[in-house]
């Protein structure tokens, strides 16, 4: 059940210099499309001296990609804040230990031997990685990480990792996470959809990601907005003056919102960045 969104006369007159926007669930429709209007918008934001910034678990090749020839001074949050690209220069990235990385591998092999059906992603920075190859899992690699490479052994890769993503083709929270509970003493371990959970270095999550586009473009937390539907997204919106859930959220993203916009499948993002704009 959707939450009712915030009338537009409460964020009237707003001083806003960066936007940030998760994807999935939040910007893209439930097809994976942006909505109508959305390079339009961004032009109008760019007029107006506003950095849009998409924030998302997504890799870096995939929102490149669906953002194509709009790009240019954006900043692009990729995996989860892992990976912070500008203008194809990096301006932060925090890695997994090669040690941990396989450690993990094999415990997932180990869960996956027990019954559990999920398939697993290494996300590095040039590709993402997969040993797992039929169609359904494929079909899911392929929405997020358009870079992608399957290999014979998935640990024969030669690149960075950014993160590791389970997909479990029942729920993620419920199903896989359990067994990931002791990983959290020194790692992020978030669910970033129902059948996704990624793990990264402990001191990713979007709010680190915010916080370091605020710092590198000058940009104050009361200048910086939000918009998120995910538990993946809180630090992100406890990170800016202006957070913005989803009226389709989870109730723990809403719980931490100022604001509550239209949802994904209603244009919620474009929305109030529209009424924005108009006001100001």
């Amino acid at each position: 059940m959707s939450a009712e969104p915030t009338a537009p006369s409460q964020y009237e007159n707003l001083s806003i210099k960066m936007v940030l926007s998760d994807m999935d669930g939040t910007l893209l429709r439930s097809d994976g499309s942006l909505p109508d209007g959305m390079f339009d918008l961004l032009r109008r934001l760019n007029h107006s001296g506003i950095t849009f910034v998409p924030a998302s678990g997504r890799q870096y090749a995939t929102l490149a990609n669906l953002f194509d020839g709009s790009t240019a001074g954006m900043p692009i949050v990729a995996e989860n804040g892992a990976y912070i690209v500008r203008d194809g220069m990096e301006l932060a990235s925090f890695t997994l230990s090669r040690e941990f990385v396989v450690a993990t591998v094999e415990l997932l092999r180990t869960i996956a031997s027990k019954g559990r059906e999920i398939g697993v992603v290494l996300a590095g920075k040039n590709a993402a990685y997969v040993e797992r190859d039929d169609e359904a899992f494929m079909e899911q690699v392929r929405t997020y990480y358009h870079a992608n490479e399957i290999l014979s052994d998935q640990l024969a890769y030669n690149d960075e990792i950014l993160k590791i993503a389970i997909f479990d083709f029942d729920d993620a929270e419920s199903g896989t996470l359990p067994y990931l509970e002791h990983l959290r003493s020194d790692h992020t371990v978030v669910v970033s959809g129902t059948h996704w959970i990624d793990i990264m270095d402990p001191r990713v999550n979007k709010g680190l990601a915010v916080r370091t586009l605020q710092e590198k473009l000058s940009i104050p937390k009361d200048q910086t907005m939000a918009f998120g539907d995910y538990p993946n997204d809180i630090e992100m919106l406890e990170a800016v003056g202006y957070p913005f859930a989803m009226a389709n959220g989870h109730e723990d993203v809403l719980s931490v919102s100022d604001f509550i916009a239209p949802s994904n499948e209603d244009g919620g993002v474009i929305t109030v960045l529209s009424n924005i704009l108009a006001q100001n």
